[in-house]
């Protein structure tokens, strides 16, 4: 540890982060932002703290939580990409005097080598995604990864040429994404406006790998953005180093047709025309017939460019005309949209009050009537509650059933009216054309002949024999008449009286299952008041007078001394047996509780 005054605050986080647990280091390690980002600290206090923060090995803290699985961090990829930006704030402006080529030859490439790879996974992650939040922010995180990246390169001149160096950087730029390959071509500027002296310093092959996606991008893509970054890098590299430009013209050889093509008019002339210069230039060692012929070509095309944009403005205040309407209209549209939406909104709103009002209507009524009604009845009255609770709920049901159905059906509906319509027109139509036809004359049915006169007498004869009609005299008729009246009225006179005795069963059986109900939820005796007495009471006097005398003999039978419960002889006439009072409590259910 250094033996100078430390910030306090370095020290505290320090400290706090030896005594914390593994997991709890990387959200302790984003208060360095904090402290770094301090509007009162001067440069030289600034560079202090870089230094405390190196000493007291936080920087180093932050490079291996960054080599850790990212998506196991508290907060996952933003706190990756926080920490990637607080490692490069770190590093840059920090001179390391005590072992510096431990910081600048070991340290350093390892921060890049992780940022770069921390990076290469957000891209992929960008690229899987889905969901348009997901994708702007891991789109976010990667331009936070890249700007740390340009922020510690630039601090450190020396490290352009391990990012180019690095295979990750050609994988990251490598890729089809528009998004992700036009910041990645933007660092790749920012490398080349640092040191442009890199080109040369970096081994052949990945150079040719760098221009190579470059004239790739350029061959593959329509998109003017990414043209436009490409051209300009390939400018940009052929002005530093002149020495590629022969490479330009030996390896891509319709680089030249390729850019006046498909890149002229795309909004990036000035640099199209300046790369092409140089190509022609190199290839022609000066200002040779080619590079006339292509600097009238384009006189000729900026002056067909000019008439094109006067003839278009003339066409421009129609062309305005019909661009406000339709916008008037569908702003208009979008108005009446949200107007909707508003009332549906409040309509929803309205109707949710409107439940909760009549939900809280409900339950008051319950709790009054739960007060209201007797607690032996609490049970009888919640059942009947639920059954009417089922019965509401089965016929709203079975109306949004029936509802559903009749739409569903509507369409065949309207085809079976349909087909009766036609129908009756095409009965009509044929009635119609029957009633025209005239009628034809009235034909006399043959007669039989004889022969067949005979012929059907002989049938008729022969069924009379083979089937003789039973005959029945008047009196016998009369006794079977009787017989049957007798039967009928002693049917209906049982089917009565089984019917008054169902009837009494009936009423039997809802008296005792009253009587029972009452006596399975009486009180007890220590919680019996008079008016409970009432509810015990038998409607039948007869009952109630043999329970009574029951009742008196048993408590007779309570007072008796020991000495004549002994035996039978013993016994008074006026006693009861045990048996008996065996057979009356068995008949006797006393209820309560113990």
């Amino acid at each position: 540890f250094p033996m100078a005054a430390t910030d306090p605050q370095v020290l505290a986080l320090a400290a706090q982060i030896t005594e914390s647990r593994e997991q709890d280091i990387p959200l302790l390690l984003l208060k360095l932002k904090g402290i770094l980002s301090s509007p009162s600290l001067g440069c030289e206090e600034s560079n202090k703290i870089k230094q405390d923060i190196y000493d007291y090995g936080l920087t180093q803290y932050c490079l291996l939580v960054l080599k850790r699985d990212h998506s196991q961090l508290p907060g996952a990829w933003a706190t990756a990409a926080q920490l990637a930006e607080i490692l490069s704030h770190c590093c840059v402006g920090l001179e390391v005097k005590e072992d510096p080529e431990e910081f600048y030859k070991k340290f350093l490439p390892s921060a890049i080598d992780t940022l770069l790879v921390l990076g290469k996974r957000l891209q992929a992650r960008f690229i899987r995604a889905i969901k348009d939040k997901e994708k702007q922010d891991f789109l976010h995180w990667f331009r936070i990864v890249t700007d740390a990246i340009c922020w510690l390169f630039g601090g450190h001149v020396q490290l352009a040429a391990c990012v180019l160096q690095n295979d990750r950087f050609l994988q990251l730029l490598i890729t089809d994404d528009v998004e992700t390959a036009i910041i990645m071509m933007s660092v790749l500027h920012n490398i080349l406006r640092i040191n442009s002296s890199v080109l040369l310093q970096v081994e052949e092959e990945t150079l040719r790998s760098v221009l190579d996606e470059l004239v790739y991008k350029l061959s593959s893509t329509t998109n003017p953005a990414i043209g436009s970054a490409a051209t300009k890098l390939l400018l940009l590299v052929g002005k530093f180093c002149k020495q590629l430009v022969q490479l330009f013209t030996a390896r891509y050889k319709g680089l030249k047709g390729l850019l006046s093509k498909q890149w002229t008019g795309k909004g990036f002339d000035r640099e199209v025309n300046q790369l092409l210069d140089l190509l022609y230039l190199e290839q022609s060692g000066g200002k040779g017939e080619m590079q006339k012929q292509h600097q009238a070509a384009c006189i000729i095309q900026a002056a067909w460019r000019g008439f094109q944009t006067r003839r278009r403005l003339k066409k421009l205040p129609q062309a305005v005309i019909t661009l406000q309407r339709s916008f008037r209209a569908k702003r208009e549209q979008e108005l009446q949209h949200l107007t909707k939406q508003k009332e549906d909104e409040a309509l929803k709103l309205q109707m949710q009050l409107q439940r909760q009002r009549a939900m809280r209507l409900f339950h008051q009524r319950q709790l009054a009537l739960l007060e209201v009604v007797h607690a032996s009845q609490l049970n009888k009255y919640m059942q009947e509650m639920e059954e009417k609770s089922a019965l509401t709920i089965q016929r709203f049901w079975r109306g949004y059933r029936a509802r559903r159905i009749f739409h569903q059906q509507k369409q065949s509906l309207k085809e079976y009216k349909a087909a009766i319509i036609i129908q009756r027109a095409a009965c009509k139509f044929l009635e119609k054309r029957r009633r025209r036809r005239p009628l034809s004359p009235w034909k006399e049915p043959k007669g039989l002949t004889d022969e067949q006169r005979l012929a059907l007498q002989q049938k008729v004869d022969d069924y009379i024999k083979l089937h003789p009609a039973s005959q029945m005299s008047e009196e016998m008729s009369k006794e079977l008449h009787m017989q049957a009246q007798a039967k009928l009225a002693q049917f209906l006179l049982q089917s009565r009286l089984d019917q008054r005795a169902a009837q009494r069963r009936e009423a039997l059986l809802a008296q005792v299952n009253t009587d029972v109900e009452l006596l399975m939820n009486a009180p007890g005796l220590a919680e019996t008041t008079e008016k409970d007495l009432g509810a015990f009471m038998s409607r039948s006097i007869p009952v109630a007078t043999k329970a009574r005398e029951a009742h008196n003999t048993m408590l007779k039978y309570t007072r008796w001394p020991w000495w004549k419960k002994l035996g039978d002889e013993f016994m008074e006439d006026d006693a009861i047996p045990d048996g008996a009072i065996n057979t009356e409590l068995e008949t006797l259910f006393i209820g309560g509780r113990k």
